[in-house]
């Protein structure tokens, strides 16, 4: 089957996760994805664990499939003469070295684009290009305010349970690459794509963000609650957590009708939702004891029947069993032996996503 980047030639020089996972999405959308790659040590990733998969880390596995690796030594002439002749023949290259660290080995966008001018080359860092910091996505979440805004309140900031800088920029490079290469369809010009991982959190914030720059107000951690919409939080029900996620007054009226508490919808500090939003303690501490009189699993049946958004807190098993059950089929193999990998989530009605490889071994590639 064709993919929709069949023929495109990716050099990744990317590592950890922003940058392998922007190469791996464009990857199983059909480009070939070169890795360059450490000798004797490979991406870092390669020895994230426990826990591991078939070869490597889990977390190597979840983000390099679809790819080839080579392993270059990027400080032997023979080696770095390979990674130049690649990356002149590349129609893409990723790489998130420190600002100037392409540079120093001669493979710098201003470098390269002499000898290959319809390039499309991404840069991945921490601050932006004339900023010589390392990017980690703890300290992103920590200095560009998102662990300000998670966890149970503002005495105490959290991070979010997976690395969600990283993967929102990889999201933003994969982007910024195909809107280049389209840009190069037209023209037959390459350019430079830079995205960093401070600028990226910032535009992921969205309503957050956008609260201060346009209203000059600075959000606060408030646990699972919205600071826009309530009910919209978890709640306990007799066995286990729940969440609603009401969001118009007509739903709320529906929650209210299918608790037995019809008189809520015409109360005055529930009636809207910014009335909600104002009187969220008092309406959580009706909603929570009538929610407590039944089963989480029974209260989603109810509320579900009548088109009020609502579900259980799942754990990452029933949440791929949830997927499964709906037919989102979020498990692929990938591989021979097969291994299990968390599939696509773009689905092309022509050029689906593929999986034709697994995760390369170190090296596997270099004689190629």
């Amino acid at each position: 089957m064709t993919g929709a980047l069949d023929g495109l030639l990716i050099a990744d020089f990317g590592r950890v996760l922003a940058g392998p996972y922007a190469t791996m999405l464009l990857a199983d959308l059909g480009a070939e994805v070169v890795k360059i790659e450490r000798p004797g040590a490979g991406d870092d990733t390669r020895r994230w664990g426990p826990p591991w998969g078939v070869t490597d880390s889990t977390y190597f596995q979840s983000v390099n499939r679809n790819k080839r690796s080579v392993a270059l030594d990027l400080t032997d002439a023979e080696d770095l003469a390979a990674a130049r002749r690649l990356v002149a023949r590349a129609d893409v290259v990723v790489e998130n070295f420190l600002p100037g660290g392409m540079d120093k080995l001669g493979l710098g966008y201003d470098q390269v684009v002499a000898a290959n001018p319809d390039l499309v080359y991404c840069s991945i860092t921490g601050f932006g290009r004339d900023n010589d910091l390392p990017g980690y996505d703890l300290l992103i979440q920590a200095v560009g305010g998102l662990m300000s805004v998670t966890g149970p309140d503002p005495a105490t900031p959290t991070k979010v349970g997976v690395a969600m800088v990283d993967v929102v920029t990889g999201l933003h490079a994969a982007l910024g690459i195909l809107a280049a290469l389209r840009h190069r369809d037209r023209t037959g010009e390459g350019q430079r794509v830079e995205v960093n991982l401070l600028s990226s959190l910032l535009s992921a914030l969205t309503n957050q963000s956008a609260a201060y720059v346009g209203a000059g107000v600075v959000p606060r951690a408030m646990g699972n609650a919205h600071p826009s919409i309530a009910p919209y939080d978890v709640f306990g029900a007799k066995d286990r957590p729940l969440v609603l996620a009401v969001g118009n007054d007509r739903q709320f009226a529906r929650l209210a009708e299918v608790l037995g508490l019809p008189a809520l919808a015409t109360d005055s500090r529930f009636a809207t939702n910014s009335a909600r939003v104002a009187h969220r303690d008092d309406l959580r501490a009706i909603l929570e004891p009538a929610l407590r009189a039944d089963t989480a699993a029974a209260w989603c049946a109810a509320l579900t029947a009548a088109k009020v958004p609502c579900g259980p807190v799942n754990d990452l098993a029933q949440a791929i069993s949830l997927a499964e059950s709906l037919g989102l089929a979020p498990v692929v193999a990938v591989g021979d032996p097969p291994q299990a990998s968390v599939a696509n989530p773009i689905a092309l009605s022509a050029t689906p996503p593929t999986y034709r490889t697994a995760p390369p071994r170190l090296g596997q590639h270099t004689p190629e």
